[in-house]
């Protein structure tokens, strides 16, 4: 899968869905600093889901003219210890394979997916 992660996420968490074997590009070592718009459309350009901790984006996806992007990853999570965390991400992400064209905001024990718009 083509993943973009949000800089909010974790290096380590990157590293984690690399080794699974999905594309993982990471905002935080690309292009520190962007703002959510401009991460909304490179998901967009790069045909890239886009795992985050950042509630911002549904916001701007569904209430603004934002670009659409491919999928959207919301993890809603306590604090977790590193290898807890890079283990909840990786397996949630390799247990679906319907994440595209979708806002999925996933917690323990439930994800709940809500289509795109123009998707």
């Amino acid at each position: 899968m083509r993943l973009l992660a949000d800089e909010n996420i974790p290096l380590p968490v990157a590293t984690g869905l690399r080794e699974d074997g999905h594309d993982v590009d990471w905002v935080g070592a690309d292009t520190p600093g962007i703002d959510d718009r401009t991460v909304l459309q490179r998901t967009e350009d790069e045909k890239r889901i886009l795992p985050t901790f950042d509630k911002d984006f549904g916001t701007l996806v569904f209430r603004t003219s934002a670009s659409s992007p491919v999928g959207i990853l919301l993890f809603r999570l306590p604090p977790l210890p590193k290898d807890e965390l890079v283990q909840f991400v990786v397996e949630t992400v390799r247990e679906q394979d319907d994440w595209r064209g979708h806002f999925a905001v996933i917690e323990y024990g439930r994800v709940r997916m809500r289509p795109l718009p123009n998707s």
